[in-house]
């Protein structure tokens, strides 16, 4: 098979079954690969070239290790400067707008300052006139966000612009307009009234994970890979540098509770475990 920087982690999976363990080997971050529910939501929508980058590593420690098992690297499709990911046809929705009726938002700043972008993306959603589209700009697909608001009736599209450029537009059609635009995420301010008490519940039966030095959308992927494999009596203790929203929609479809911390500025404890 051959292979380039826009090879879909998917297809190298689909096409030799040693292929995962051998992306695997690459970087630490590649092992939540071996969950299926993590393989379904980004395996699909990330290239070697968008994975590199996950992973700390070269699009060329990929074809270096995939050689053997008999991936060859393209390089007629190698342009100098460029790893743009090819991009799906655009959708009638985008080929139907103006340039006015786009709201552009770069969050890429935001994000560079450590900062979660939710807040102001909502307000950006809930400010939209109609027959307008919200333009996401960022440094990766916002896989989460995607899922969000696709359930309450937007249609998206991302294009991958360059390597440090993509773009996602969400856009509500006139079929879609009676599902509901909120996307406000209510956060019960007493969650943590009773957190000594469910952490003493589950005394012995705790599995832990650390998420804070991930960047998004790694630390909510992470979480729900290990939710995926949390035996029925345990419960996963999360730390968290901020309260992720995103993940507790997630949280309430999967039939999980959760319990937060907010202990400082930067550190935020979840317990999270299976709604009884």
């Amino acid at each position: 098979m051959l292979i380039n920087q826009q090879t879909k982690i998917a297809a190298l999976l689909k096409h030799h079954p040693d292929a995962l363990e051998t992306i695997v080997t690459l970087s630490p971050d590649f092992k939540k690969l071996r969950n299926p529910i993590l393989r379904r939501l980004m395996a699909g929508r990330t290239s070697i070239a968008m994975a590199a980058k996950i992973g700390g590593v070269k699009p060329e420690d990929f074809f270096n290790a995939l050689a053997p098992l008999g991936f060859e690297y393209d390089r007629s499709t190698s342009i100098a400067g460029s790893e743009t990911q090819e991009n799906m046809p655009e959708p009638a929705f985008l080929k139907s707008l103006q340039p006015n009726q786009i709201v552009e938002f770069d969050v890429r700043g935001i994000l560079a300052a450590g900062e979660d972008p939710l807040k102001a993306i909502q307000q950006k959603v809930k400010a939209l006139q109609q027959d307008q589209a919200l333009l996401i700009i960022n440094t990766f697909e916002p896989v989460p966000l995607i899922k969000l608001l696709e359930k309450q009736g937007f249609e998206t599209y991302v294009k991958f612009v360059d390597d440090e450029t993509i773009e996602t537009y969400f856009f509500k059609s006139d079929e879609n307009k009676s599902r509901t635009t909120t996307t406000d995420i209510q956060i019960n301010a007493d969650t943590s009234d009773d957190w000594d008490e469910i952490l003493k519940k589950y005394e012995g039966h705790l599995q832990e994970v650390d998420v804070r030095h991930l960047e998004m959308p790694m630390p909510m992927m992470t979480i729900l890979g290990e939710l995926e494999n949390l035996p029925d009596d345990a419960a996963l203790y999360v730390y968290h540098k901020r309260v992720p929203v995103f993940l507790l929609n997630e949280l309430r479809d999967r039939a999980f509770d959760y319990r937060i911390k907010d202990v400082q500025e930067g550190e935020v404890y979840l317990l999270i475990f299976r709604s009884k």
